[in-house]
């Protein structure tokens, strides 16, 4: 800071010099009653060209004035000594040199202690001083015209002087503003950050330009402005630091359209990663997780999704006016709010939601419902318990979005979105982004629930297609599993079945029909009807399939792989035909695990191919393991791989049948393999 700013703030003191009268360049001359030159300063030997020794002593109108102006000069001089009032204009001078200057004089007339009079002309070249005058009249006239908002702060960063432009910006009068700081007069802006800015461009010197603020003022204490700010540092000519020049200008337009492009580009950046990430599957809770942590952080604190639970059922209704809803939770999303989290319901829960209730009212309307700010009584209408409300009361929720998840017409539930550490209230480009987010997930729920309901009925007449057997049958302990495919993956159509026959004997079959879905799970229902039918005439295994190949063929053009075998206890062997079917492992104690060494003949439906039995001897202890490609196959190994796999988990031939079972699809099957399993496992008894 300068010295100048210091005295000056002190109110003592010498002061530095300013540099406007070395600007003007004043001389000063004195002249006794007579008119003789008594006193001459270094500034008039520099504006008229005489030294001091050359000028003291002789008259003034001689030396200085042009002989026609003499008379004139000499009243004005007689007529300042005897009236003693001043007189101030311009006048031509002949300078040392020849030549004439017109001088802008203020003369007085002065009286010492001793009461002699003199007269003091001060002078200086009018040139100079018009210049001056030129300037501070531009500068007068464009600071009050400007529409820009300008002023001028001193070294104590208090306000000199401010133009009505910035007074109409700030709401403030122009004169309230002097001798004010500027957090006094703005206190609804972030003044230590203008302060800091002003007193860095006091200490260095470097301009300040188009530095964007935003705040309040006392114009418009509601909406929120925005300025472009620029401070440079008011130097005199000798260098003196007199404090900091701004100019302000309104920018709130083009703010506004920023911040609303902005808003546009972060909806697109939302929206193109929400098309990128929800409905990666078509499982139904995956998506609806997907679409939560979409919206979390990004849109919301919390989010959650929820569906009708007759949607969920595959019906198509929704709640009257006068009616509950029923809503089934399905993901849950929230960053630091463990209260949230306890307040919302589970999911997978149904939870009855009362007809005021806020969501209810989403749902039943088909449109969003948006509370910029939460109240106790609003809590009431979001939370599904009074627990719940004060849960979201002591967790700081502050503002509530519900929009509605609608698919083909339907109204399938909601997103329901809060805001606790986000400062922001929703507002309208937020019911934007969240309608934008709802209307692109709806349809990827709706598509993964129908194929979940799809699925669950396949499925369910999978099921109910497969038998029930006892553990033990005939000579031998059995146990079985089916695997479905994984949540994203249609039903196939794989199969197994244990058949009593006639003196003791027991048909083994384990099927795999290609293709999935309800026609899968049709063909292999009517496939494993025609084995056991035709199981009952004890036909040769070979023979059966060739009749099962031709009943194949008639399916619609179906194609099925099979295992097909007879165990006979009393002969202590098996007789086995297969179509097109990997083979099956048999267990002997005391030796290795092997894969059966059969023709591997042709599958089902294909026609035309003879198919043969191969007799495998089976005595008690053996157990042959049976199985469809989905527990062996895999995209990252190769068939021989997995099945050297599949035999070293073979190597117990103890272990129980149930647990051997579990063991192998523990072990094989991956939850997200795209093929369901089939697995049978016969011991043969003593």
């Amino acid at each position: 800071m300068s010295a100048a700013g210091s005295s000056s703030a002190s109110g003592g003191g010498p002061v530095g010099p300013s540099g406007l009268l070395d600007v003007l360049n004043v001389a000063s001359v004195v002249l006794d009653t007579e008119g003789r030159i008594v006193l001459w300063s270094p500034q008039a030997e520099e504006l008229f060209g005489y030294s001091a020794a050359e000028a003291l002593g002789q008259y003034a109108a001689q030396v200085m004035i042009h002989e026609r102006h003499v008379d004139l000069v000499v009243k004005l001089f007689a007529d300042v000594m005897a009236t003693g009032q001043s007189w101030a204009g311009a006048f031509p001078v002949r300078c040392k040199d020849g030549s004439t200057r017109m001088v802008e004089f203020r003369n007085m007339r002065l009286v010492n202690d001793r009461g002699d009079v003199f007269a003091l002309g001060l002078a200086a070249d009018q040139s100079t001083v018009r210049r001056l005058e030129r300037d501070v009249a531009l500068s007068t006239r464009m600071v009050a015209q400007s529409p820009i908002g300008l002023a001028v702060v001193d070294t104590e960063l208090r306000y000199v002087s401010v133009n009505e432009a910035l007074a109409r910006i700030n709401g403030v009068p122009p004169k309230d503003h002097v001798g004010r700081r500027m957090r006094d007069v703005l206190p609804a802006v972030d003044a230590d950050a203008l302060e800091a800015a002003v007193r860095d461009v006091l200490r260095t010197g470097v301009p300040l330009v188009d530095r964007s603020t935003v705040g309040r003022t006392g114009a418009d204490p509601v909406e929120e402005h925005a300025w472009s700010l620029s401070l440079y540092r008011l130097e005199d000519s000798r260098g003196t630091v007199l404090g900091v020049a701004a100019s302000v200008i309104d920018i709130t337009e083009q703010y506004r359209a920023g911040v609303e492009a902005e808003a546009a580009r972060r909806r697109l950046a939302v929206i193109a990663d929400a098309s990128a990430r929800i409905g990666t599957t078509l499982d139904l809770e995956r998506t609806a997780c997907e679409l939560a942590e979409v919206a979390v952080p990004e849109l919301a604190d919390v989010a959650t999704v929820d569906l009708l639970d007759e949607v969920v059922a595959g019906r198509r209704s929704g709640p009257r006016p006068t009616e509950a809803a029923a809503i089934r939770s399905l993901a849950v999303r929230a960053v630091d709010a463990p209260e949230v989290l306890r307040a919302a319901d589970p999911a997978g829960r149904v939870v009855r939601y009362a007809p005021d209730q806020l969501i209810t009212e989403c749902v039943r309307t088909g449109r969003p419902v948006m509370v910029t700010q939460v109240k106790d009584e609003d809590l009431a209408r979001i939370a599904p318990s009074p627990e719940a409300a004060g849960l979201l009361a002591r967790a700081g929720v502050h503002s509530y979005l519900a929009v509605p998840l609608i698919a083909r017409g339907e109204v399938l539930g909601a997103l329901d979105l809060k805001r606790i550490h986000n400062p922001l209230a929703f507002g309208r480009d937020d019911l934007l982004l969240a309608r934008e987010l709802a209307a692109r997930a709806a349809v990827q729920i709706d598509n993964a629930r129908w194929y979940q309901n799809a699925r669950t009925t396949a499925l369910t007449l999978q099921r109910s297609l497969l038998p029930s057997h006892p553990p033990v049958t005939g000579g031998l302990e059995v146990a079985s599993r089916y695997q479905p495919a994984g949540a994203t993956t249609e039903v196939g159509g794989d199969w197994f079945d244990v058949i009593p026959l006639q003196d003791g004997k027991t048909a083994l079959v384990v099927g795999d029909v290609m293709g999935s879905g309800i026609d899968a799970a049709a063909t292999m229902g009517r496939l494993r009807t025609a084995t056991t039918t035709l199981a009952s005439l004890d036909l040769d295994p070979a023979v059966l399939l060739e009749h099962l190949d031709k009943i194949t063929d008639g399916l619609d053009h179906s194609i099925a792989t099979c295992v097909y075998a007879v165990h006979d206890p009393r002969l202590g062997r098996c007789r086995i035909a297969n179509a097109g079917h990997l083979p099956p492992v048999r267990v002997r104690p005391g030796l290795p695990p092997e894969l059966l060494d059969l023709p591997t003949g042709a599958p089902l439906g294909v026609g035309g191919v003879a198919f043969s039995t191969t007799d495998v001897d089976f005595t008690p202890g053996d157990q042959l393991v049976f199985y469809t490609d989905g527990l062996v196959e895999t995209r990252l190994h190769s068939l021989d791989e997995r099945l050297d796999a599949l035999l070293a988990l073979l190597g117990d031939p103890g272990r129980p049948l149930e647990e051997l079972c579990d063991h192998l699809l523990t072990a094989l099957h991956h939850p997200d393999n795209h093929d369901d399993v089939a697995l049978l496992v016969a011991r043969a008894r003593g």
